[in-house]
């Protein structure tokens, strides 16, 4: 990933963090995005302990985020970093399982924004300047059905479903040109949404999420190519 320019939205999460790591690793430049600051600063230091080079931090909240505020990513993007070849999104709202008739209107809202619109909204945002790279990449992380179509998965379990048929729709659109569109399953691994789904589950009964980064990571490369419009599941393995 020499030279490549690599957005991971949500990159202080387990998923994310992890997805930032394994591109740096493999010499990319990373943006990280997240809400926090502190968290991002984090996970830039371990970037830098790397002898990996340079990332940028780029604080966004996408609860409250709008097309504006990603355009505004695109155009900075350009302006420090000259363009863009590959976004991650492994950002996600989960605030643990409940029935969907008593949840909060403002919750849904955020969950279906931050899990479902934003993802969207951003890709068309950076569309553009991802077009103009001959090799681009956009993935998305999405979850067990048979898990998230279930009781009590609320307004993250509908957000998650739909999110497949985004990505559906986007790898035929774009089944050839600059731009591809991948999607990775993950097995089951060890981060703070799973410890608030399965709280009884002891804390290193699942591994650490390392493999799916380093998989999130590999279809934003040049060899990813060959899973181009796909879903890697990884959830098979498990």
């Amino acid at each position: 990933m020499a030279g490549r320019i690599v957005l991971v939205v949500g990159a202080t999460g387990g998923l994310g963090r992890a997805t930032a790591l394994a591109s740096a690793g493999a010499g990319a430049t990373v943006v990280l995005l997240s809400r926090r600051v502190r968290a991002l600063e984090r996970v830039y230091d371990e970037i830098l302990e790397l002898g990996a080079p340079q990332p940028a931090i780029y604080p966004l909240n996408l609860e409250g985020a709008s097309p504006k505020d990603y355009s505004d990513l695109g155009s900075r993007i350009r302006d420090e970093l000259g363009g863009l070849d590959a976004v991650a999104f492994a950002a996600a709202r989960f605030d643990g399982l409940m029935p969907l008739a008593p949840i909060e209107p403002e919750v849904w809202l955020s969950q279906i924004h931050v899990n479902l619109s934003a993802p969207f909204l951003m890709t068309q945002a950076l569309m553009p300047l991802l077009g103009e790279r001959p090799d681009a990449a956009i993935a998305f992380a999405l979850d067990d059905p048979a898990r998230i179509r279930r009781a009590h998965w609320s307004g993250y379990g509908v957000a998650k479903a739909a999110t497949e048929g985004l990505f559906s729709i986007l790898a035929e659109e774009h089944h050839e040109g600059p731009v591809r569109i991948h999607a990775l399953r993950p097995a089951p691994m060890r981060t703070a949404l799973r410890r608030l789904a399965y709280f009884g589950e002891l804390a290193d009964a699942q591994p650490a999420p390392d493999a799916a980064g380093a998989a999130l990571a590999w279809l934003l490369s040049g060899a990813g190519a060959a899973l181009r419009s796909r879903v890697l599941d990884l959830s098979s393995e498990a």
